[in-house]
């Protein structure tokens, strides 16, 4: 028996889960709450799980962390539900978790995630969640100050793993099962910047990895920023077979102004050529992006431009937002728009989102593919396509398969 815990946001909150789940085995006594903090919706996906969780478990240790409990401390801690909010550096640590926290602890243990030096270590084990693709943190923090972003308050400066332990949690994670390694980290193509000289890029650890590790039959990439993406990381795309040929863009718009105003570091044209030129590189790769509906200031025609921009990258997986003003942030002090015509426009980027999908799985009609299964029926291809299985496959088994037809989200194999 072990912890539960309730996981909100990205991958590396996944790999932090992870961490705690080693950490705390044997407390079947205790509810975690891993909040996350980009969108004002998530905190409340956060603030209700912990309300649920406390309402069927009334015996429980309640405790929330992630981004959401370093960013908010006293949102959650100001909940009569939640028995305690533990931040970014308490996080990691096994005493943290090791026992019931008595009368006399203190009830909200969050420090300055500024002053964190270093990466957090990798997870002490892995659950079968995680497998057949398990994620592996190669970096987290951020030196950037996106205007709409609360995340660098949450995870700290840009800080990067040795390329020595990310080989060995890939190493780790292949003994343990997966078939797949997703690197991924808060700002990816940030990584190396702070180790050693600052000569490495993430291209660099790529190239490492796959050398290092012959056996891992597939290495994936987490959200990139293209203006980042090093010639060492095209030239792995281009000739590594096992790279995965699928990237996620942090796009966020289409519109070259508000992209400055959302202090964003490409343009549309740079957006395009990155994808042009990735598409050169490896002809069979799929895009997928993170792109923002209803940033303030932004008119119908700006929505538009951001709408003619994921066409003209050929993305394949729209990931939408509505915006969110979070807390602090420039973004929430610009002229906000009406929340009908945010919804209204994440609408229309979701339709078109569907109708890019719909166009990437025609593509793939009848073409040879191999897949790796992720139980329960699915399998995903290394592009990141969907299939539906038409019958049982073990998880972690790849199955060179043809596909017919597809319902607008997978392919579903004969």
């Amino acid at each position: 028996m072990g912890p539960e815990i309730v996981t909100f946001g990205c991958r590396l909150n996944a790999v932090d889960s992870e961490a705690i789940r080693a950490h705390a085995r044997g407390r079947d006594d205790i509810v975690v709450v891993n909040a996350c903090a980009v969108t004002a919706e998530a905190g409340r996906q956060a603030r209700q799980a912990a309300r649920r969780a406390a309402r069927a478990r009334p015996d429980a240790e309640i405790v929330v962390t992630g981004c959401g409990a370093q960013i908010e401390p006293q949102t959650y801690a100001a909940m009569p539900e939640v028995s305690r909010v533990v931040g970014a550096a308490a996080r990691q640590s096994p005493e943290t978790w090791a026992r019931r926290a008595g009368p006399d602890a203190p009830r909200v243990a969050v420090a300055d995630v500024f002053a964190e030096r270093s990466p957090p270590p990798p997870p002490p084990a892995a659950a079968d969640i995680l497998l057949p693709r398990a994620f592996v943190a190669v970096q987290t923090g951020c030196d950037h100050r996106c205007t709409f972003c609360v995340i660098p308050f949450g995870r700290g400066a840009s800080r990067s793993t040795p390329k020595a332990q990310v080989i060995a949690e890939v190493r780790r994670v292949l003994a343990l099962g997966a078939r797949e390694a997703v690197l991924t980290g808060v700002d990816l193509t940030s990584w190396g910047h702070d180790l050693g000289g600052g000569e490495e890029r993430l291209g660099d650890l790529v190239r490492a990895v796959l050398k290092a590790v012959p056996e891992l039959p597939r290495l994936r990439l987490s959200s990139l920023d293209a203006v980042e993406i090093d010639p060492a990381l095209m030239r792995a795309l281009a000739e590594e077979e096992r790279l995965a040929p699928h990237l996620h863009l942090s796009l966020q718009s289409g519109d070259d102004l508000i992209l400055k105003r959302m202090k964003r570091r490409h343009s549309r044209a740079d957006a395009e050529r990155f994808c042009d030129a990735a598409r050169r590189a490896r002809p069979d790769i799929a895009f997928g992006c993170d792109v923002i509906a209803g940033f303030p200031t932004e008119t119908e025609a700006m929505a538009s431009n951001t709408r003619a921009a994921l066409e003209a990258c050929g993305i394949a997986y729209a990931h939408v937002f509505p915006f969110s003003a979070r807390p602090e942030t420039p973004a929430a002090r610009m002229p906000q728009l009406a929340p009908e015509v945010v919804k209204a426009r994440a609408a229309a980027l979701r339709e078109l989102g569907a109708a890019l999908l719909a166009r990437h799985l025609d593509a793939r009609l009848g073409r040879r593919i191999a897949a790796l299964s992720e139980g329960k029926g699915l399998a995903r291809a290394a592009d990141f396509t969907a299939i539906r299985l038409a019958r049982a496959v073990p998880r972690g088994e790849t199955v060179i398969l043809r596909a017919a037809t597809h319902d607008g989200r997978a392919l579903i194999a004969a």
